[in-house]
């Protein structure tokens, strides 16, 4: 297990956490996704951090496009953050996150759920980038 000292991106991520439980604690629970997106952005913005919203990227093999990924946020072109409003971590949700990851070739996702007992986060990270 690695130690506090060993995570990635630990200062941008301690900001992510502090938005999304801001969020929470001035929404609340019972919103849809896309509210909860857009207080993020505002306060990503406030905060003077980088981010792209609604990212999309095309899936390419072997040269050619074969779909596309659609991202919640790409964060300082390093951190992925996803937002569901799930009481629990879906393992489909998780297994997005990675691929996602591992299409862009970056370190680390991030999971936010917004539950009726507040927000959880899971931090997902590409081990092979």
């Amino acid at each position: 297990m690695k130690n506090k000292i060993d995570l990635i991106y630990k200062g941008l991520t301690y900001k992510i956490n502090g938005i999304l439980f801001e969020v929470f604690n001035k929404l609340g629970y019972g919103y849809q996704e896309k509210y909860y997106q857009r207080a993020i952005a505002s306060l990503l913005k406030k905060e003077n951090i980088s981010f792209e919203e609604q990212f999309s990227a095309p899936i390419t093999f072997n040269g050619n496009k074969i779909g596309r990924y659609f991202l919640d946020f790409l964060i300082d072109n390093k951190i992925i953050l996803e937002i569901k409003k799930s009481e629990n971590f879906q393992k489909n949700n998780i297994e997005q996150i990675y691929a996602y990851l591992k299409a862009f070739n970056l370190k680390l996702g991030i999971l936010a759920n917004f539950t009726k007992n507040g927000v959880k986060i899971k931090r997902i990270a590409n081990i092979y980038p």
